[in-house]
């Protein structure tokens, strides 16, 4: 199995990005294309630092599905189209599709304390601040039953800040579920799913014995944005931003992904050696530190039933393990049972399907990742990834008016696996 060389891996950071006057990344006249380069590999990966493409995702994990989505400035689109690899378009302009998600919508939180947001938040994207009104909105909605929570800081000394919701057994007093959102920063419908549970979780609590069988049986531990630092920036300056904005002495090369930093089976398969990357040692950076510790006490105190960090895109449900294609969790059957009747639950409102498996066998090898480091160490029954929507037309982009859908076919999942995990 072959991975992409980490010139790619870092291509945002290094490739002649156009500003526009507010010195925001413009990437107007870019294409998005799947490609699928067979036993070519090395001779596509050779090809790219001189288209300067953009790497967004990528699929090793079955042969004849195997593919990479590239995106490349104007500039060098026929230079990559005289390369004759086998390739689609899946984005005529990705500046449009950028413009496509609207205007950052304005919230102006609630002037009743005890009243319920306004499902009108899941219409549009917000900015990072309104975000944090939002959830101490809902908090101050449920309060009798809930607290506003933080998982450390970032690395520019934001708060990561999370919720966490409990039933009639008391505060703390059952395992967990644990969610963690946009630790990739372009991820926006991340936060937004995330945000989505919550809501529901709140609002039925009261008037659905089903949903109150939930947090009546688990203490929920929910963390929409844990990457604040790098979401913040996607909205600012660079709308395709991916890792944290730390800084390191000795390198000009800016961000770490979070979500390779984790500090077990660290160097394995799958594993850059940038720092730029999984970072200059396991666990080095402050937001996989808090979100870290936190996971750490839940797993301490009344353990850990379910872990999910929430991504996007592609549909997938990816169970344990992605240091490795061979490694199984104990519990593996159960695991690939539950998350195939989750993808059934999903599909039922509007027909989407989402593919299951193990990271590693499904997608490729990703050594450093949450889910290997919670399901290990912290022994929790479950700890997976969820990929969202969609499969590559709109990608990160995800146009403001498939939020509702997402949260809504996701509820329907959330609520088969609650109910049989």
């Amino acid at each position: 199995m072959k991975f992409l060389q980490p010139l790619l891996l870092i291509a945002p950071l290094t490739v002649a990005l156009r500003l526009d006057r507010r010195g925001k990344v413009v990437y107007d006249g870019y294409k998005i294309f799947r490609v699928a380069p067979g036993d070519n590999i090395a001779a596509f990966e050779a090809q790219l630092e001189s288209l300067e493409a953009i790497d967004l995702t990528h699929n090793h994990g079955h042969v004849e599905e195997e593919h990479f989505d590239i995106a490349v400035p104007p500039e060098n689109l026929s230079a990559f189209e005289a390369l004759n690899f086998t390739s689609e378009v899946l984005t005529d302009d990705l500046g449009v599709d950028i413009a496509l998600e609207g205007e950052l919508a304005e919230y102006p939180g609630l002037l009743s304390a005890a009243a319920l947001p306004s499902l009108s938040w899941f219409s549009a994207y917000h900015a990072y601040n309104d975000h944090l009104t939002f959830l101490k909105d809902i908090q101050a909605s449920f309060s009798s039953n809930s607290e506003l929570i933080t998982a450390g800081k970032s690395f520019e000394g934001r708060d990561i800040q999370g919720i966490h919701l409990w039933g009639s057994g008391g505060k703390g007093s059952k395992p967990a579920v644990y969610f963690n959102g946009n630790v990739h920063a372009r991820e926006w419908i991340s936060s937004k799913v995330v945000e989505y549970l919550t809501y529901q979780l709140v609002a039925n609590y009261n008037n659905d014995t089903t949903v109150k069988s939930f947090l009546d049986s688990y203490d929920f531990y929910i963390l929409p944005i844990v990457n604040p630092d790098g979401f913040l920036y996607t909205q600012t300056t660079n709308r395709l931003w991916r890792k944290n904005r730390q800084t390191r002495s000795g390198t000009s090369a800016i961000g770490t992904d979070v979500n390779r930093n984790w500090p077990y089976k660290w160097d394995g398969e799958g594993s850059s050696t940038s720092p730029g990357y999984r970072g200059a040692a396991a666990g080095d950076t402050p937001e996989n530190t808090g979100i870290r510790t936190l996971g750490d006490q839940l797993a301490k105190s009344n353990g850990i039933k379910l872990y999910i960090d929430w991504h996007s895109y592609g549909q997938y449900i990816l169970t344990p393990y992605g240091y490795s294609c061979t490694a199984a969790a104990s519990n593996q059957a159960k695991q690939d049972s539950l998350a195939k009747n989750t993808a059934s639950a999903i599909a039922k409102p509007y027909g989407t399907r989402f593919t299951t498996g193990p990271i590693c066998s499904t997608l490729y090898a990703a050594a450093g990742g949450s889910n290997d480091y919670v399901t290990d160490v912290d022994k929790a029954e479950y700890g997976w990834a969820i990929e969202l929507r969609d499969t590559g037309r709109n990608g990160f982009t995800l146009p403001a008016d498939q939020i509702l859908p997402t949260g809504i076919e996701i509820w329907e999942g959330m609520k088969y696996l609650f109910a049989n995990m």
